[in-house]
C-alpha cells in the first residue's frame, strides 16, 4: 500500500476526507479519472511544439500532472499497492525486456 508516512498521501487523504469524497473512490472511477486527466495534459501539447507548450503552459502542465499523480496514488492506495514496489517491479521487468 502507499506509504502513509508519505506527506503527499496524508494531505491527499485529508483533502478527500474533508470533502467526503472517498466514498466515490472506486477503482473504476479512479482509473477513468487518470485517463481523463491524461487527456487534459495531452491537450496542452496539441497544435504546438513540446518546447512552446512547456514555455507557455508550464503551470497548467504542472496542475494536470499533479491531478494524474493524485488519482494514481489514490488508486494504488485503494488497491493496497505500494508505489515504490510496483515501480521497482516494473523497472526490473523493463530491464529484462529492453537490456542495455
Amino acid at each position: 500500500m502507499v506509504n502513509e508516512n508519505n506527506i503527499s498521501m496524508k494531505r491527499i487523504n485529508k483533502f478527500h476526507d474533508d470533502h467526503k469524497w472517498r466514498q466515490f473512490h472506486n477503482a473504476k472511477d479512479l482509473a477513468l479519472s487518470i485517463s481523463i486527466e491524461s487527456a487534459e495534459l495531452l491537450e496542452l501539447f496539441q497544435w504546438t511544439t513540446a518546447e512552446k507548450a512547456v514555455e507557455n503552459k508550464y503551470e497548467s502542465i504542472e496542475e494536470e500532472l499533479a491531478d494524474i499523480l493524485i488519482y494514481s496514488y489514490t488508486l494504488a492506495e485503494k488497491l493496497g499497492m505500494d508505489i515504490d514496489k510496483i515501480i521497482e517491479k516494473k523497472l526490473v521487468k523493463n530491464l529484462k525486456k529492453y537490456p542495455v
